[in-house]
């Protein structure tokens, strides 16, 4: 992973550069995180195969768009895709959220596979600053959500998890961003895998402390009156919801609208989990809408923003290097090519 991250860098130079931003707009928004932020980072990894679209939308681990769609849009912000990077120009941020991620290294859903937890990815962006003498763009917006992949593939420690995300964000502030948006975790144990095998009681309790102790630990951060941290209370959020999911417009908040045969049920707009652990696109909005106050509520100044060149380092034509940057997604493609004749992932076989 670190020769990943090393050799990232300089693809990634000439696009986060900072950019001249209005007084009232981010210039950028990049995204880190797992499938509740994937737009199709893991669809495109996996051939279009993951997850399957229909029923999923268009690579999404919803019925819909999701709420880094809905928020993008009230921003005017499109961010590409980690996996597009080959074809369409990073101008207005980069998503590099995918689904499974943990919230450190490596992936829950193909931990075979070399693709970045949430923490990685990170690194992929601020690593390579480091070494070229940089700063990011001190008027985008960085967005951080992850951990229940953790406590879903059996984690326990919420000290590590949140330590991996306070460290993300350790990262990006150093290396020159302002504007960090942090989300927390909705309950774990009101999912209806949580309800279906009986670990609704463990989850609730891990993602209740999940949420306190990663309140504690952006306390530093959000001290900072250089830095402008942006926490969402995603757990609030879905706490409403259940209390009084008829005010939302919906009306089943404990099972599934996806059937364990992939067949969609017929009112998926009343259901508020599309499948036994992902929210339905209604859930995103509301979502997005949360995000947005949450950014409101700061008044955030965006500074004019000089870009800082160096004129000893040669920045190879992006077109040129994808390659690179989508390293463990290239590697993902080839294994996965070839799981159907040879050995190359067994464990993708017995999937």
């Amino acid at each position: 992973m670190n020769k990943k991250i090393a050799a990232t860098g300089l693809i990634l130079f000439s696009f986060i550069l900072p950019s001249k931003a209005s007084a009232a707009s981010f210039s950028k928004f990049f995204i880190f995180g797992d499938s509740l932020s994937d737009a199709g980072n893991a669809y495109n990894g996996t051939l279009k195969q993951i997850p399957a679209s229909p029923p999923y939308f268009e690579g999404r681990f919803s019925n819909g768009d999701i709420w880094t769609d809905y928020l993008g849009e009230q921003l005017n912000l499109e961010p590409a895709l980690l996996t597009s990077l080959a074809t369409t120009s990073p101008s207005q941020g980069i998503n590099f959220a995918i689904g499974g991620s943990k919230s450190g290294q490596g992936n829950s859903f193909v931990p075979f596979l070399p693709l970045p937890g949430v923490l990685e990815q990170v690194q992929l962006l601020t690593s390579p600053l480091q070494k070229l003498n940089t700063k990011l763009d001190s008027n985008a917006l960085y967005a951080i959500w992850g951990g229940g992949n953790d406590y879903l593939s059996g984690v326990t420690d919420t000290n590590q998890t949140v330590n991996n995300l306070t460290s993300a964000v350790g990262l990006l502030t150093q290396a020159g961003a302002k504007n960090v948006m942090v989300l927390n975790l909705p309950d774990l144990g009101r999912t209806p895998q949580a309800l279906n095998t009986g670990t609704n009681a463990n989850l609730t309790a891990l993602t209740e402390k999940h949420n306190t102790t990663l309140k504690s630990a952006l306390l530093p951060f959000s001290s900072n009156p250089e830095l402008n941290i942006i926490p969402v209370d995603v757990k609030n959020l879905s706490d409403e919801i259940f209390a009084n999911p008829q005010a939302f417009g919906v009306n089943n908040v404990t099972q599934a609208c996806l059937n364990t045969n992939l067949s969609v049920c017929n009112n998926p707009s009343g259901f508020l989990f599309f499948d036994n652990i992902h929210p339905t696109t209604k859930f995103h909005n509301l979502l997005a809408t949360e995000a947005l106050s949450a950014i409101n509520s700061k008044s955030i100044p965006i500074a004019a923003s000089v870009a800082i060149a160096s004129t000893s380092t040669s920045i190879p034509e992006p077109s040129t290097n994808w390659a690179i940057i989508g390293a463990a997604t290239l590697v993902s493609i080839g294994c996965l090519k070839r799981a159907k004749q040879s050995s190359c992932c067994p464990q993708y076989q017995k999937r």
